[in-house]
């Protein structure tokens, strides 16, 4: 009998993977490929349950606006169908966040400056998969509901132990990893 056929045995009889490559005397990982190609698959006593993640809370534009963010602008949509602003952004680097209903959707960094970064969403380039996104976005709730404000931010850069910190892009990663975000992707991470 192989080594493959061995490990399936033992799968049947319901030893866990660990429990398998001990007897067998191969590794872990080798017992774990056999079973997961296999039609039988890794046996329940092999597989360990991951814990759910707590649920992150909802981050209310209160918060940011009492942490410092300030409304900049509102998106809205001109005659022609196209997303643009209700007033001028600025030029610097920070931190934006688009709220419907005091509630806060998305967090994004502009490193590159805020006007530039949200005229992306407004004029997508064909390969721009996160501006494509939430132009529709945007646009779709836009049908919905009449207002999705900006606020804005502009930390300022620090330093850590000697080496430079991001300040806008670390104030977006810290929102991102602690607030439930409806339109980030990285949110649901």
């Amino acid at each position: 009998m192989s080594k493959s056929e061995q490990i399936r045995q033992l799968a049947t009889e319901g030893l866990s993977c660990s429990d398998i490559a001990k007897r067998v005397g191969i590794s872990y990982q080798f017992a774990y490929n056999v079973l997961s190609k296999s039609a039988s698959g890794i046996p329940k006593t092999a597989r360990v349950p991951k814990a759910a993640p707590a649920p992150k809370p909802t981050l209310m534009a209160e918060t940011l606006l009492n942490a410092g963010f300030v409304h900049a602008s509102r998106w809205m949509l001109d005659p022609d169908g196209y997303l643009k602003v209700d007033a001028p952004l600025s030029k610097e680097i920070g931190v934006y966040a688009f709220v419907m209903d005091g509630v806060v959707v998305y967090v994004g960094v502009a490193t590159g400056g805020l006007k530039g970064r949200l005229y992306g969403y407004q004029r997508p380039g064909i390969g721009q998969q996160t501006n494509l996104r939430l132009n529709d976005v945007i646009k779709t709730e836009l049908a919905k509901t009449p207002n999705i404000d900006i606020l804005v931010a502009m930390p300022g850069d620090m330093e850590w132990n000697g080496l430079p910190v991001h300040g806008a892009a670390g104030l977006e990663l810290g929102i991102i990893k602690k607030y439930a975000l409806p339109w980030n992707v990285r949110s649901a991470r």
